[in-house]
């Protein structure tokens, strides 16, 4: 197993009963939830039953909200990086394709992340929810507004490990529409 999280968009949430109808991948990240998939489900933010695992321990949150906030966090991150034709061009990606597979909801699967750290998965994901996907957003939001500079140069020379994920309209588990 490659130890992922995937992030996908549809125009309601999973239920006990069923998935969402037309699911839309977004991305899919190796050896970690990153700060993008963070970011993105850091509004509105919800446990719901997983559509891939048998615990409830999906994340779904508002669309428009995370995707504006990553937007703007890449912005800001940018700004130190000018030069850098890689990062234009995975922002650019990345919007793109955000813009392309825009829905109602962002949905991230967690599972085979929080299964590495051998703790109850629902309480991982409950942490997530209640401490991490909060904490994380609150440190971006005050980024944005000039007042965590430290952060963003922290962000600027990691920014691989923090916004270069896969996106593509078909990840590992991908969903019939």
């Amino acid at each position: 197993m490659a130890n992922r999280s995937y992030l996908y968009s549809a125009d309601s949430m999973p239920n006990a009963a069923e998935i969402p109808q037309h699911v839309r991948c977004i991305s899919e990240h190796n050896g970690d939830i990153p700060l993008a998939h963070k970011l993105m489900v850091g509004h509105r933010t919800t446990i719901v039953p997983s559509m891939i695992w048998n615990p409830p321990i999906g994340i779904a949150a508002d669309y428009t909200a995370g995707a504006a906030l990553l937007r703007d966090l890449l912005r800001a991150v940018g700004k130190g990086l000018e030069d850098d034709t890689e990062f234009a061009a995975c922002v650019a990606r990345t919007t793109a394709h955000l813009a392309q597979q825009q829905a109602k909801y962002f949905l991230l699967e967690t599972g085979e992340i929080i299964s590495l750290s051998g703790d109850d998965p629902a309480a991982s994901v409950q942490r997530l929810v209640s401490t991490d996907i909060p904490d994380v957003v609150a440190r971006a939001e005050a980024a944005i507004a000039g007042r965590d500079d430290d952060w963003l140069a922290s962000l600027r020379t990691d920014w691989h490990r923090h916004f270069a994920s896969f996106y593509s309209e078909a990840l590992y588990f991908s969903f019939p529409n």
